[in-house]
């Protein structure tokens, strides 16, 4: 059985990207580990003896450590790391790994990690920190115990084992800090930091730790197949890499009061002195948003009280009264923009305790493109000595490329690419900034900006088996993952299966789909039901969210819903699922699957013309009284097919001219810009994308979260990337013909351009085109990997493509 579970475990991996799973001794998945989990003093060890609930959920940060001796230099060291919530691991004071990459208890993830590299002959420390940030843990953070655990990979490593001979002690030098920022926010807390208390030095080979305690056992490590009960962490490789870790300046200080900031602070490293007695304020620019590990080093000022605030931007206030337990929702204006407006945002305290070369780097990075040091000096001047940042986040690379001579278009390329990076760390998140939870809504959009930037499709495997572990008794899968604090939207899960159906697409895994086929059918039998004998959907339970769009009959996310329960769009989403579930079914799953799905998919064709269509109007109403009408519903009437051809025209053409339409947000607009060019449209592609320039002028770095730019929550959002995808998909017109893109489909829609090239990353190479028109006549170059095939379209007329290069006059 053991055997299996690896062999799965290595099917289940990115594709040409086993390399984790070659290096995990399967021994290791055959029995318990020989390693413990263990945990610090002060800290339960069994939660179901914890004196209370709050106990149990205390605050705590606790560190471990522990010497060996090496008679020489390994050429590898694998070991096998977790911790509960988070943990980052060192050797010899060098961090190399963190984690765990998060999960739920019944598939809690360990990093494998060589350290050979930082070993060295003689002794070496091995160390890490442990922290649970308790009742105030981000939401997207499932937690059971504070605890460790480290495992060797071979009897070697096994030196290594966490048990009573590490040592630890609880860092009593943090407090949580609550957060108050306007709207929901579940990111985790603030730190507060009392230097006289920290424990410093405490990864060094000299470092005394002769007070420190024996590690407490918790419990016996256990991979998930060898588990015998469902308590505590069912152990499983994490399929991810660690996480990029860069070095990256602020630019510039934007405002300062109460002391003199030197010029080229903080973009060098440069020498900042508060006098004593003195309360400063320095306003620091990163000059664009960012994930980061902040980092202030600095020396004296005994009992100086300083904070670091980080915002996405500032506010413009108002008369609102601000010392409230909510913060009120005000509005941006210039993202650039400080004068005249308000910093609120997250902050860490430090407290100094006056000594030289003291350092601060929160546990958790921070989202933030300003920063705000407010220092408060005692009887002794404090010197900051430097202030800077260390980006963190998936670690992807783009290896797709845009040639235009439009300026603009590679700006949005740039700031999409950013609002996508800064929405991936070790799950896809909505925000960096407020929740860093992973919704299913976002993940379908992010996933294909993954799929066409960087190729590296990790974390696209990862949510979409993350999803089908939420999923509910009922069937269908929470609207987000992993979160401590459910949450359903049926409608994401209905695009899990077209996010399914992408990957699917674009990927040749069909394992991986197949696996995940009984959890598709759980979907569908979900919402049957609540259908009707004519196949439409009443009275759909939970928070059935299609967009932030404001218009007749819409309710907080929620489409138009009828007097009789009915709704167009809940409709037109299950056909549209329909569609794509038989496509999967037919092909990889079961024929009588396939069959159902596409009669019931007719079924509700027939339904949907006969209710929603108003001849009069020319669209299709959100209701069956037909008084209130959105793009959103002839967008999937497109999509769906139910409207096809000219009558597809001139429904596409009323959406973009009627204006009483309630209209997509800059997330459903990835759902209307694909009916328009399915319409027949796509030459007018750049024409549609007035909402990213509003956010440009508005000097955004990222993408707003919501259409209404200067009051958005959060300004970093990325399903609002979407032209990272159509630059390529539309314009250049590189589309996935095929399953597993075996075939590729490259069918341009150039509008006014007159000379434009680009490329993107394919499983089997690289997909690059070239587009030049010349005295009229179109140069066309299209060179595809070795081992394709496709089909070039140009004005509806098709060319047969091969692997290399083809040429064509046009």
């Amino acid at each position: 059985m053991a055997r299996i579970l690896f062999a799965f475990l290595i099917s289940t991996t990115l594709f040409h990207q086993v390399a984790w799973a070659q290096q995990i001794n399967p021994d290791l998945f055959k029995k318990p580990w020989n390693a413990q989990w263990i945990t610090g003093p002060g800290v339960p060890i069994n939660r179901f003896t914890a004196s209370s609930d709050l106990t149990l959920k205390e605050y705590a940060v606790v560190k471990f450590r522990k010497t060996i001796e090496l008679q020489e230099k390994p050429a590898s060291f694998i070991i096998h790391v977790s911790g509960d919530n988070r943990y980052k691991l060192y050797v010899n004071g060098k961090q190399v790994s963190q984690g765990p990459a998060r999960g739920d208890l019944y598939f809690w993830n360990f990093e494998t990690v060589d350290i050979a590299s930082s070993l060295n002959t003689g002794s070496n420390v091995v160390s890490a920190v442990v922290w649970n940030d308790g009742r105030l843990k981000p939401e997207a953070q499932i937690s059971y115990l504070t605890a460790f655990i480290i495992q060797g990979n071979t009897e070697k490593e096994e030196v290594l084992n966490t048990n009573d001979s590490w040592k630890t002690i609880k860092d009593e030098s943090y407090q949580p800090k609550s957060v108050r920022v306007p709207g929901y926010y579940v990111a985790g807390p603030g730190e507060l930091v009392t230097m006289s208390k920290h424990v410093k030095g405490w990864g060094a080979s000299g470092f005394d730790d002769g007070n420190w305690s024996k590690a407490r056992i918790i419990a016996q490590g256990l991979v998930k197949n060898v588990s015998m009960n469902s308590t505590g962490w069912m152990l499983v490789p994490s399929p991810l890499p660690q996480m990029e870790m860069t070095v990256q300046r602020l630019t510039s200080t934007r405002k300062a009061s109460g002391v003199q900031v030197p010029n080229g602070f903080p973009a060098t490293k440069t020498k900042v002195t508060i006098p004593a007695n003195t309360r400063a304020t320095i306003l620091l620019d990163q000059g664009y948003l960012t994930n980061a590990y902040p980092t202030v080093a600095f020396s004296g000022g005994r009992n100086a009280g300083m904070s670091i605030a980080y915002a996405e931007g500032l506010y413009i206030r108002k008369n609102e009264n601000l010392s409230g337990f909510r913060v009120p929702s005000l509005p941006k204006g210039n993202r650039n923009d400080v004068e005249g407006k308000v910093f609120i945002g997250k902050a860490d305290s430090v407290l100094s305790d006056g000594t030289a070369n003291q350092e601060y780097t929160p546990l958790w990075w921070r989202t933030y493109r300003y920063v705000q040091l407010v220092i408060a000096t005692k009887d002794e001047p404090l010197s900051i000595d430097d202030v800077y940042g260390t980006f963190t986040g998936y670690p992807f690379v783009n290896n797709a490329k845009l040639v235009t001579k439009n300026d603009e278009m590679q700006k949005m390329l740039d700031i999409g690419w950013r609002t996508a990076r800064l929405c991936a760390f070790e799950t896809y998140m909505d925000c960096p900034y407020y929740e860093q939870l992973q919704y299913i809504g976002d993940a379908r959009i992010q996933a294909m900006v993954s799929i066409y930037n960087a190729g590296d499709d990790r974390l696209v495997r990862h949510g979409l088996t993350l999803m089908d572990h939420s999923r509910l008794a009922e069937g269908i899968t929470l609207s987000r993952y992993p979160t401590d604090l459910k949450q359903e939207i049926p409608t994401f899960s209905l695009w899990w299966i077209a996010m399914l159906h992408d990957y699917y697409m674009y990927r040749p895994d069909s394992l991986f789909i197949k696996d995940k086929l009984p959890g598709a059918r759980q979907v569908l039998s979900f919402f049957e039901r609540y259908q009707q004998s004519d196949g439409s959907l009443k009275q759909v339970p939970y928070w059935v969210y299609t967009d932030w769009s404001q218009g007749k009959g819409w309710n907080f996310g929620m489409a138009p819903i009828g007097s009789n329960g009915e709704s167009a769009v809940l409709d037109l989403t299950l056909l549209y699922t329909y569609q794509l579930a038989s496509e999967l079914e037919g092909n990889l799953g079961l024929d009588d699957f396939s069959r159902l799905y596409s009669r019931r998919a007719d079924l509700l064709k027939k339904t949907i013309q006969q209710k929603y269509w108003d001849e009069t109007r020319g669209l299709y109403a959100d209701t069956q009284t037909k008084d209130a009408f959105s793009q959103h519903a002839n967008s999937l009437a497109i999509l769906t097919g139910i409207s096809s051809g000219e009558k597809a025209t001139a429904l596409a053409n009323k959406m973009l001219n009627d204006t009483t339409l309630a209209p997509a947000s800059i997330y459903f607009k990835y759902y209307l810009h694909q009916a328009l060019v399915k319409a027949g449209l796509g030459n007018d592609y750049l024409k549609w994308l007035d909402k990213w320039r509003e956010n440009i002028s508005l000097g955004m770095s990222t993408w707003a979260e919501t259409s209404d730019v200067n009051t958005s929550r959060s300004d970093c959002h990325a399903w609002g990337s979407s032209p990272n995808i159509e630059f390529f998909r539309t314009i250049l017109g590189i589309e996935s013909g095929a399953p597993g893109f075996s075939k590729i489909m490259i069918t341009p829609h150039l509008g006014t351009i007159e000379d434009i090239s680009g490329e993107m990353p394919h499983p089997n190479g690289k997909i690059s085109v070239k587009y030049k028109l010349q005295k009229g006549v179109w140069q066309a170059e299209i060179n595809l990997p070795p081992n394709s095939e496709g089909t070039f379209v140009w004005k509806e007329k098709s060319y047969p493509l091969k692997g290399g290069e083809n040429t064509f006059k046009l």
